[in-house]
Order: structure tokens, then C-alpha cells, then sequence
């Protein structure tokens, strides 16, 4: 045999097994944020305080500096190779120092078989009162618009 086709040889070779290795690279399962468990989530009830919300929760994903009335709890997990993402969110809002309301905008319906961390549906809380917002102040009013008791500027 040459050394020329000793060399093709070892090149087909080679990439052979570079082709055949490239579909066995290993992909982690990539998790972030809060971790929840239905029990722990259905504990938060309307009158609670932040403080009490945190012990029972931990700290929130995402606290908006813009909207510190919202506490938002999401957690996803990818599963190696799988394109599909498994997604829970939840919202604790405040008035003040206690909860006003918690939203559960997506919760996983079912999760897959040998999963030791199933979460069951969650339905969706209503608010515990139905208030109106106070009207804005009078400076915040167009010139000529009524005021609460019905006069005009």
C-alpha cells in the first residue's frame, strides 16, 4: 500500500468517526429560577405580608423596579436536546405591604412520567375585592373634563 493511499485511508477514518461521535454530545438539563411546589403556592393568600411571602416563597425571580407592587416567581427547564421548555409562572401583587392579589398566568398542566417534582394545575385566583381606583388628582385632569362630584375646570 502507498503512503498516499495510507494517508486517504486515515482521513476517512478520522472523519468517520468525527461524523459519527458529532450526534453524542451530551446537553445538560438547563433550570432556572423559583422552584415551587403547588402546596407552598397555594398558601399565599390575599392579606399576606411581603416578609411573610418571601419565608413561604423565597426571594422573586424578577422584581420590577418600575412596579415594586409585583412579584414575579418563574421557573423553566429545558431538557437536553428537547425543544419544547417546561414553564411556570406566577405573580404575587401587593398594595402596600400585603398581598392584594396572586395571578398564576402559567402553571404546567401535566408534567412528564418518572418526574419527582410534578406540579398539578393551578386555577386562577380572582381578585379578593373588586374596588374601583380612585379618580386621578385634579391637575392630572384635562382642562374642561368633570371631577368626580360633576363640575368642569
Amino acid at each position: 500500500m502507498s503512503a498516499f493511499s495510507r494517508a486517504a485511508l486515515s482521513l476517512i477514518l478520522v472523519l468517520g468517526v468525527a461524523l459519527g461521535a458529532a450526534g453524542c454530545v451530551y446537553r445538560p438539563n438547563i433550570q432556572q429560577g423559583n422552584l415551587l411546589k403547588t402546596e407552598d403556592i397555594d398558601q399565599v393568600t390575599v392579606g399576606m405580608t411581603r416578609s411573610q411571602v418571601r419565608y413561604l416563597l423565597g426571594t422573586p425571580m424578577l422584581a420590577n423596579p418600575f412596579d415594586p407592587q409585583r412579584w414575579d416567581y418563574i421557573y423553566t427547564l429545558q431538557r437536553g436536546r428537547e425543544k419544547q421548555w417546561d414553564r411556570a409562572h406566577f405573580i404575587v401583587r401587593f398594595e402596600g405591604d400585603k398581598v392584594s392579589r396572586v395571578e398564576k398566568p402559567d402553571m404546567p398542566s401535566a408534567t412528564k412520567a418518572g418526574d419527582s417534582q410534578a406540579k398539578a394545575p393551578a386555577p386562577v385566583a380572582e381578585p379578593a375585592t373588586t374596588a374601583t381606583p380612585p379618580p386621578p388628582p385634579a391637575a392630572a385632569q384635562p382642562a374642561g373634563a368633570p371631577t368626580p362630584d360633576g363640575t368642569t375646570h
